[in-house]
């Protein structure tokens, strides 16, 4: 580990710090990862470039700076302004990773034979995108796809949100959405959109999900577009007992995604040639 002290003028921070804009991180193709949770999922993945920590992580985290630091991975004491400056929140960790960034091509999740992907199309909130990716990585879905003119998978909230699991599962970033869901579909996966009056309730829909499904979201303030929501196999409404009188984005996928994970567990738990 570098113990001697460096600034925030020093020119490795500067650069670190710029990558909170979304221009640079286009630019170079690198990102900032922030806290425990993220940066020893990076360091597992062998995406981290240089690890900055303040005196205080180096007390606090000082087997997994001495791990990351055994493997190769630069790691830089920094001075409480540079710390300030590399972090993003309001208490900053002091702990900071640039990383290379993790999105791949979408052929490379399609060609693994998936069942079960999530597709946020045009999702703006980079909470809420982190929060997907958590739920797809907890549910052990094979990939998460971002479909249209969506947020940075690399947005710092979005790396804080997903708590480490944007490094587990496989993010794609598929611009054109029309092209995205063809290629989905020509893949051999079912196409399912959520909607309040959809004609298949997912209580009964364990028939649908027994196969490989991709589940379509739709932007947090709009929803699915209805030519988006058209080009769905199914539409599956969640149903809701009590008064609310519908469920935000994070929540509907948590409750799609892990329906359709209970459906595969259970289906290859019963047959031994699956497992």
């Amino acid at each position: 580990m570098d113990d001697e002290l460096t600034s925030w003028r020093n020119p490795r921070v500067v650069a670190a710090v710029k990558l909170h804009r979304a221009a640079h991180r286009r630019k170079t193709g690198l990102f900032l990862a922030e806290g425990a949770n993220a940066v020893t999922a990076a360091l597992t993945t062998g995406r981290v470039r240089e690890l900055f920590y303040s005196a205080a992580a180096a007390h606090r985290d000082h087997e997994l700076l001495a791990s990351a630091s055994a493997t190769g991975v630069r790691t830089t004491l920094v001075d409480d302004r540079a710390a300030e400056h590399l972090g993003e929140t309001v208490t900053a960790p002091g702990l900071v990773a640039v990383c290379e960034q993790v999105d791949v091509p979408l052929e490379a999740v399609l060609g693994r034979d998936p069942r079960l992907l999530a597709v946020p199309v045009e999702i703006a909130e980079p909470g809420n995108a982190g929060t997907l990716i958590r739920v797809a990585d907890a549910v052990g879905a094979d990939g998460v796809v971002l479909a249209g003119a969506t947020v940075d998978p690399h947005n710092g909230k979005c790396v804080r949100a997903s708590a480490g699991s944007l490094f587990h599962v496989p993010i794609v970033r598929g611009r054109e959405i029309d092209e995205t869901l063809t290629a989905v579909r020509d893949a051999g996966l079912t196409l399912l959109a959520t909607a309040a009056d959809g004609e298949v309730d997912l209580d009964e829909a364990d028939e649908i999900l027994s196969g490989p499904v991709a589940w379509l979201f739709g932007n947090e303030a709009h929803g699915l577009d209805p030519a988006v929501a058209a080009r769905a196999d199914h539409r599956v409404r969640i149903p809701i007992h009590g008064r609310a009188e519908s469920l935000n984005l994070a929540a509907a996928a948590a409750i799609c995604l892990y329906a359709s994970a209970r459906v595969h567990h259970r289906a290859r738990d019963a047959d031994p040639a699956r497992r």
